[in-house]
């Protein structure tokens, strides 16, 4: 693990990241964006299932402020400007108040169960419990907690699932569904056990993603991004396509959740089955992205459909092998987050949006090819974890881990 001072490039990198989520906020201040399309972010509903991105992108700059050094400091209008203490303590305070009027509005959809689904954790942990960890607000850590029970509340007993979606659909039946992305909303579930002492928390995370690595992850170590059940026997149906290109193909963003969230259900549990399975999907994920910094949607897509890349994938994946490297053998870390260095680094040169302007922090993300719906733009969940990674480097933590603070 890097746990030396950042490079120079890390360093301009962050202090750009902070100056652009500051100037970004003063326009979002406490709004719920998803995607920017021509520069400027959307504003969702509270409900929309990355609502808690944009309070947690929030929480990691106003947590890691100016700790790192900053190798360009005699040119940066923006390091004379937060040379003072008292606007640092100012742009720290604005952040801090977004963030938590967030929560605020976040809160009314937890008393509606129309609203809630398995991404209850993408939501709470960046939101209530980031703002829980950091300061020991008890408002928030109730707000967490119940979270925690209601998305405890979707586990399927026969099929030994959390459900994923509300949603009626002509295509599948929902009830029965579950989706990669879930394995990143477990460690909701891991820290309820670890802050109630009460383990029923974790047996059920753990009952799911034991499901996931018997149903999800096929034996060349790709992954599908969606199983049906039969929601009253628990059987297996059938696999769906989903966001990837059809049933059998490698979408990279689902990898990259599966990378990240076996790996972080180590983290909590220990358990060596799913380190195992974190190390060969990353291995699936690095082989398929070759010499290249950021994958298309799809890794089996056909060549006719390569024209759409996702930039959030390429970031989810680097700050899953950022942690990755935390967790294998000694003889192995550098691997890892070599890996994971290099991707950064190149999503900051590459992909960031210094170059060509706008409100998003990286460029070329793609939400959902299949039903073309925001090819190449910034995403805030790319965003997100492109500062995730970034804090990381910095021998810091990202709001999903055990020992975030």
């Amino acid at each position: 693990m890097n746990t030396t001072a950042p490079t120079h490039w890390q360093s301009e990198a962050w202090n750009w990241v902070v100056q652009q989520t500051s100037t970004t906020a003063q326009a979002i201040q406490d709004h719920f964006p998803h995607v920017a399309e021509q520069g400027e972010y959307d504003r969702r509903e509270a409900e929309w299932w990355t609502a808690g991105f944009w309070p947690g992108l929030l929480w990691l700059v106003q947590s890691t402020p100016s700790s790192l050094t900053l190798a360009t400091e005699a040119d940066s209008a923006y390091a004379k400007e937060m040379s003072t203490g008292e606007q640092a303590t100012e742009r720290s305070s604005a952040l801090s108040s977004w963030a938590e009027s967030c929560e605020v509005q976040l809160e009314q959809c937890l008393h509606d169960p129309e609203k809630v689904d398995h991404d209850l954790g993408f939501t709470w942990l960046l939101s209530g419990v980031a703002h829980y960890r950091l300061s020991g607000n008890t408002e928030s850590r109730r707000r967490g907690l119940l979270a925690a029970n209601l998305l405890a509340a979707r586990y399927n007993v026969r099929g030994r699932y959390i459900r994923a979606w509300n949603f009626g659909s002509p295509l599948m039946d929902t009830r029965g569904v579950a989706i990669i992305d879930s394995m990143m909303n477990l460690p909701l579930l891991y820290w309820a056990s670890k802050e109630t002492g009460d383990p029923r928390y974790q047996a059920l995370a753990m009952e799911h993603a034991d499901t996931v690595a018997k149903e999800f992850v096929r034996e060349d170590h790709s992954i599908c991004h969606a199983v049906e059940f039969d929601p009253w026997t628990g059987e297996k149906l059938k696999e769906h396509g989903g966001q990837g290109f059809a049933p059998g193909s490698a979408w990279a963003r689902g990898t990259a959740w599966a990378l990240h969230g076996f790996t972080l259900s180590y983290a909590y549990t220990g358990e060596q089955r799913y380190l195992d399975i974190a190390k060969q999907t990353a291995q699936f994920f690095l082989t398929e992205l070759g010499e290249e910094i950021v994958p298309f949607w799809d890794f089996r897509a056909p060549d006719e459909h390569r024209i759409a890349w996702d930039s959030s994938a390429a970031a989810i994946a680097a700050s899953g092998l950022l942690e990755l490297a935390r967790h294998v053998p000694e003889n192995e870390q550098s691997f890892y987050q070599r890996a994971g260095e290099l991707i950064v680094q190149g999503l900051y040169e590459q992909f960031s949006s210094k170059e060509i302007g706008g409100e998003g922090l990286i460029a070329k993300g793609t939400v959902h090819y299949p039903e073309q719906k925001y090819l190449n733009v910034s995403i805030i969940y790319g965003d997100y974890f492109f500062a995730e990674a970034l804090v990381k480097l910095q021998g810091k933590q990202g709001l999903f881990t055990p020992d975030a603070y």
